[in-house]
């Protein structure tokens, strides 16, 4: 027990001590306004260069991650058919299924899958 404890506070210890020097050896702060600037060929640009991102976009991506994610789940449940009991199978897929149907209901109803507004 007293290995796993002084083990413990060594991973600690080295933990802490990286994250502390991270900190301070990644903060590169420029404050000059020419550096901050883009640079387009040595003259003022004539627009903006940081545009506003879009939030739907955005919510569109996580949507697709969150389904590519449920179908990397539901693959294995095929596979595992045979060798589990069907009674228990039959009863964690369609538990899973409900699940994954009311989270498409609830983002429908929240119009979070609307292209266009």
């Amino acid at each position: 027990m007293l290995i796993m404890l002084t083990m413990a506070m060594i991973l600690l210890t080295i933990s802490f001590v990286v994250m502390i020097l991270a900190s301070i050896l990644s903060k590169k702060s420029f404050y000059d306004r020419e550096k901050n600037s883009p640079f387009e060929c040595g003259f003022d640009p004539k627009c903006s260069a940081r545009l506003p991102f879009s939030l739907h976009f955005f919510l569109i991506a996580i949507i697709f991650l969150i389904f590519d994610v449920e179908i990397a789940l539901l693959l294995p449940i095929i596979i595992i058919m045979k060798t589990s009991n069907l009674v228990a199978w039959v009863s964690t897929s369609i538990f899973f299924l409900v699940i994954l149907l009311a989270g498409l209901y609830h983002e429908w109803n929240q119009g979070a899958l609307e292209w266009t507004k």
